[in-house]
Formats: structure tokens, sequence, C-alpha cells
């Protein structure tokens, strides 16, 4: 079998402006960036407001293992699917940061013979949406340190800095670092810290915003530091938001590419769904109902992470209306809940594939809370065995689910048909009910127990001292009514990673909250949570290399 970068390289790819003409966008719409990657302009996109939408399927998985179940590649599969059976579909998915390229995951540009193309320019620095979020985020952090530099005159007291810098990159030793050293001319000394760019509140800002005049609205909102009387300083108050929003005059514009059977793609925004919102832009999944019947998307993580995410806030934001749930299992992911050890997640084991079950239990409880009707999507893996899936289909039919195996990452569109025709059977007639787990305007404690106790199975909340006095702080400022974007790892339903399967009783705490005024929810942090990851032993950048002719290799 060949690797997903030689299937990738092999494979035949249809000039951009040939996708963009299959979805009725002229060549004087989008901005080329070379033969296969193209921006659409944001006129064109304007246009397309008093069109009618197509129907939204979220794809989302049970709790994943350390390499993640192939969300990515079900979403791409189940959209290749779709136009193989005569409909039309676009896929929107999240652009991939290098942080896991170069760590533990790889890639997310799917696998297989489901990908988008190409590869590895989606992989590494694609159309220069990163590195233009990572420009506009520490260019605000030198505009910051430069004015409390000269004179300060705005007051702000130097211990009170929330805005930290970032970089697209796995990096411990930036996690805490101390700026301005060097003497009185390079600056005041005080602490700081790198987050990884899809951390940034810009890049949930601009994946949150419907237009440009929207996110520079909302970068003037942020809140970066606090003056010497305790009042909050936002970057509307120092007037750096058109400057900062000038950065992203590009990043905005979504970006088409395809799939590798010539499915339209987007592949726009990247933030990651256990510290940020874990979904792409809203102005790409806008875009995509527009141009087409079905647009299928992705929720980072497990449903208790980028689902939750995107029916709460996501969905608020852009004001559209999911009207089908696809979940991802694994054979693999089950037995890890069962308590199987990582290295023997590929042999058979009923009995813990029995337990691990209560997992995927879980968040087929947590589809019904927001309304949604969903089909589960059974990834098989080569070492699967059939009394193995059977049990797993067995299992959601038994909780009123139906259930398909599926197959993208060796058989392309044809590995999923059945998928996909289960799953426009179920939305066909659908009327969106789709639900909110909380109100907005409920207190801030009751909207973090909420999610904990719906979605998560915990007993009761715990708030440090910390927490409890940016309760206060949050309160005082009045930004009491946002949502909530829950930091918690991604291996667990709880805040602890080593409680798999699906965990009672158990006690979430609370450390701390952050207000990320500008993209407009608060963001408590639960457990061991890091917004700069650092590499394994041995990262994946290992397995990368380029010849002499540029062809890269050891991609996935």
């Amino acid at each position: 079998m060949l690797s997903d970068i030689e299937i990738a390289q092999n494979a035949k790819m249809k000039k951009i402006i040939d996708i963009a003409d299959s979805l009725g966008i002229s060549e004087d719409d989008i901005e080329l960036y070379g033969n296969y990657k193209a921006k659409l302009k944001l006129p064109m996109i304007k246009k397309l407001k008093d069109r009618d939408s197509g129907k939204l399927i979220l794809v989302s998985a049970i709790t994943p293992t350390p390499a993640g179940e192939g969300k990515t590649t079900v979403s791409i599969g189940l959209s290749m699917a779709i136009n193989k059976l005569g409909k039309r579909s676009i896929v929107a998915i999240r652009e991939p940061s290098l942080g896991p390229v170069f760590g533990i995951k790889g890639g997310a540009a799917g696998g297989g013979y489901s990908q988008v193309l190409p590869m590895e320019d989606i992989n590494l620095h694609f159309t220069g949406d990163m590195h233009a979020i990572t420009s506009a985020n520490n260019n605000l952090a030198a505009l910051i340190d430069n004015s409390i530099y000269n004179g300060n005159p705005f007051r702000i007291n130097p211990r009170t800095v929330s805005w930290r810098r970032v970089m697209d990159a796995n990096d411990r030793a930036l996690r805490n670092v101390v700026v301005g050293l060097g003497g009185k001319t390079q600056g005041v000394p005080r602490e700081d810290g790198f987050d990884i760019t899809p951390a940034s509140e810009i890049m949930a800002i601009l994946c949150l915003s419907n237009n440009v005049d929207e996110l520079k609205r909302k970068i003037g909102e942020i809140t970066v530091a606090y003056t010497y009387d305790n009042e909050p300083i936002k970057v509307k108050d120092m007037g750096f938001e058109g400057a900062v929003t000038a950065l992203l005059k590009d990043a905005i514009k979504p970006n088409l590419v395809q799939t590798i059977e010539n499915t339209p793609a987007f592949v726009h925004g990247g933030p990651f769904a256990n510290i940020a919102q874990g979904t792409n832009s809203i102005i790409a999944t806008k875009t995509a109902l527009k141009l087409t019947d079905y647009v299928v998307t992705e929720a980072g993580f497990g449903f208790d992470l980028g689902a939750e995410k995107f029916f709460d806030i996501v969905s608020e934001y852009g004001e559209f209306c999911t009207s089908g749930v696809v979940l991802v299992a694994t054979l693999r992911a089950l037995k890890h809940h069962g308590g199987v050890k990582i290295k023997q997640l590929n042999e058979p084991n009923k009995e813990a594939l029995i337990k691990g079950l209560e997992n995927l239990g879980k968040h087929l409880e947590n589809i019904r809370k927001f309304g949604m009707k969903s089909v589960v999507a059974i990834n098989k893996f080569y070492t699967d065995t059939q009394e193995e899936l059977n049990l797993v289909e067995e299992f959601s039919k038994e909780n009123g689910f139906d259930a398909a195996v599926v197959d993208y990452w060796e058989q392309g569109s044809e590995g999923g048909l059945v998928l996909a025709e289960k799953v426009m059977a179920m939305i066909e007639n659908n009327i969106c009910e789709q639900k909110k787990l909380y109100d907005w305007n409920l207190p801030v404690e009751d909207k973090i127990l909420i999610v904990a106790k719906e979605i998560y199975g915990a007993e009761k909340i715990d708030f440090t001292a910390e927490a409890k006095r940016d309760l206060r702080r949050i309160k005082k400022y009045k930004y009491d009514h946002l949502p909530i974007c829950i930091a918690k790892t991604q291996k667990s339903l709880s805040d602890n990673p080593k409680l798999l399967g699906r965990p009672k009783d158990f006690l979430v705490t609370v450390k701390e909250i952050l207000i990320a005024s500008g993209a407009g929810f608060l963001i408590p942090i639960t457990g061991n949570i890091m917004r700069m990851p650092g590499l394994p032993k041995s990262p994946s950048a290992l397995q990368i290399d380029i010849d002499s002719t540029g062809r890269i290799k050891g991609l996935f």
C-alpha cells in the first residue's frame, strides 16, 4: 500500500479554475495561488447572500486515541460519496497546524484515498493564513510593549499584560519567557510566554467573523491588559485594530482546493478544539452552504469538545443550523477505553471492546441533547474483525442510532456509499431543530456546570481561588453574558486524561477563566491544559524529507 503522500502525489488534480467553475464561480471571482489553490474574493461571497442554503452535516467522534480516529478522512470521504451518488457536496475543514504535522498526529488533510489536495501545500505553508495570524498576533504584542516603553500613555500595569506571543510550532521551551532584558533601551522587563498559533484569540476571531468589518470590530474588543487602577485595556483603546486587521486582509478569504476525487473543498482556519472552538471558519461554511446541496464539516476531537462548542458557540455566531451529525467511532478507540494499551489496539479483544462501548453510548446521549439525528460511522482499519465491527453496529442500533462501516481511507468514496445514503435519507425531510445546551445569560458558574454535568458526566465543579477572582472580574466588567469555551483534555470525557471509558461521579476543577472578549467567549481552564504543546521524543519530523527535485516525503 502506498503512503498517504505517495497517493496524493499520484492523484490527477483538476485546475482550480475548473473546480471553481463546477460551483458556478468565475475565474474573476477567485485569486489564484498557482494551478491548484485559490482564495474566494469577498465581493463574490457577498453576492451569494440571498441564495438558499444547502444542508449542513457535522462530523464528530467518540473520545479519540492520541493518534486520532479519522474524522477528517471520514468528512472528506462522505462528501466525495455524496457527489458519487449524483448530489452536489462541498467539504469544509480546518487548516493543519505545523505543531501536529511535526509532532505526533501528523497532518490534517485526510489520508489514503480520502484526502484534500495538494496535500503537501495544505499541510505546510498553504496560502499563508497561519503566518498572517501569527504576524497579526505578534505585531499586536510588539505594539503593546512599545506603548509601555514609550511613556506608557495608557497606564498599563506590565504585570497584567495578558496578550501572549504565538508561533506555529510545538515548542515547550517558549511556554514561559522573560522579555525586555538587556538594559533600559531594550524595553520593560516582564514575564511573557508563547502559545501555539491555533490558540491565538485572533485565530478564534477570524473563524467567527462574517466579514472584514466584523473582524476589525472583534479585534478591537480584545482585552490585552489592565491599568494600575485595574481597568481593562482593549485593542480599540490603543487604536491598533486597523493595523492588526490589515495583516489579515487575505487570511479571511476562504481557500478553495479539491479532494482526491475532485470534489470541491474549503480549507480555512484552524482553532484547536481543546483550547478554542475547534472548527473551520464561519465564512467558509456559510459560503459553501450557498454553493451546494450538502456541506460536510467537522468539529475537532470528541463530541464533548468540538461538537459542543460548534452547537453552543459557532452556530450561534454563524447563524446556521445543522441538519444531522455523523459520529465517527473506531474499534481501536473503543478498545482503548476498555483498558487496552496503545500498542495492542490492533489486536482482537471482544471484552475490552464491549467495555469501551460505554464511551460511545455517552456521546450518543449527548447528540440527542442538541436535538440532533445521527448515523454512526464505524471507521474500519485493516486489522478489524467482522465480529467486532458487528458488535459496534448492533450497539448503535440498540441505542436508537443507525450505523455503517466505512473504509474511505483504502477505497475512497466507494468505501462509504452506504453511509452517504443513510445520512442523506436521515436529513432529506428533516426540519432543523438544533438546540443550545444553555442560555448565554445564565450565570457563568451555571453554564460551566451544565456542560460539565450534561456532556462530560461530572458530579460537580470546584473553582480554585484564582478562578473565583476571575468570576468576580467577569461580572464586574459585564462579560458574564458570553458563552463558555471550556479548555479540557481531549483524552477523556473528564478533565483527567487517565479516566477513560465513561467516568462517573467525578469532580471538574476550574483553575482559571480567561476572557476572550474579542472572540466573544470565556475560557474556563480545567486540568493540565497547555496552550503551547511540546514535541514527543520521536516526532513526525524525523520522517519528513525532501529530495533534490523538491519532492517531499514522509508527510502523513
